[in-house]
C-alpha cells in the first residue's frame, strides 16, 4: 500500500513539474486593432465606392430615360410604349446585374483578404506561443465566450496586435517569427 501512494505521489510531483502554461486572445479586439485589418476595410469601402460611382452614372442616365418616358407615353401608341416599357425593362435589369456582379466581386475579394489576415494573425499567435513557452492560445470574442475566466496577465492580446502591427508596419515581406523575436520583450 505504501509503494502505491509513493508512485501516486511521485507522479503527481511529476505532472505538477510539467506545468501547462495558457493564454487568451481576445480575436475581436486584434482585427479591431490590427493596422492590416484597418487598412484593408478601408481598401475594401474605397473599392465599393469606386464601382459605385462607375455605375451612378447608368442610374441617373436610365433614371433620366424613365422620366423621358413617362413625360411622352401619353403620347405613344401602345405598341410604341410597350417596345419602351421593355427596352427600359431590360436596361434596369443590366444595371442591377452590373451592380450585383461587383458587389459578389467585391465581397469576394473582402473574404480572401479576411482569410490572409486569419492566416497571419494565426501564425504569429503560433509564433509568439512558442517563444512564450504557451502550451494553448485560447481565441475568445464577445459572442463566441470561448473564455470565461482568464486571469489578465494571461491575455496576450495586446502583445499580438503590437507584434502584428510592428510586422506590419516594418515590412510586408518580412517573416512573422523575425518580428516575434524583436518584440520579445513585449510580454
Amino acid at each position: 500500500m505504501k509503494r502505491i501512494i509513493v508512485a501516486v505521489g511521485l507522479v503527481l510531483m511529476l505532472a505538477s513539474c510539467n506545468e501547462t502554461k495558457i493564454a487568451y486572445v481576445n480575436v475581436d479586439e486584434v482585427l479591431k486593432e490590427y493596422e492590416g485589418s484597418k487598412n484593408a476595410e478601408i481598401s475594401m469601402r474605397e473599392k465599393s465606392d469606386k464601382i459605385m460611382a462607375e455605375l451612378e452614372p447608368m442610374a441617373r442616365e436610365f433614371q433620366a430615360k424613365v422620366q423621358e418616358f413617362q413625360k411622352n407615353s401619353p403620347k405613344l401608341s401602345a405598341k410604341a410604349k410597350a417596345e419602351q416599357e421593355q427596352q427600359l425593362m431590360q436596361e434596369q435589369q443590366f444595371i442591377q446585374q452590373r451592380q450585383q456582379m461587383a458587389q459578389q466581386q467585391v465581397q469576394q475579394e473582402g473574404r480572401q483578404i479576411y482569410i490572409d489576415i486569419d492566416k497571419k494573425i494565426d501564425s504569429l499567435i503560433g509564433v509568439y506561443a512558442k517563444s512564450k513557452g504557451y502550451s494553448f492560445v485560447l481565441g475568445t470574442s464577445p459572442q463566441t465566450k470561448a473564455v470565461l475566466y482568464g486571469n489578465e496577465k494571461d491575455n496576450i492580446t495586446d502583445a499580438v496586435v503590437e507584434s502584428l502591427n510592428s510586422s506590419y508596419t516594418s515590412s510586408q515581406e518580412k517573416p512573422a517569427e523575425a518580428d516575434i523575436k524583436e518584440n520579445d520583450s513585449v510580454k
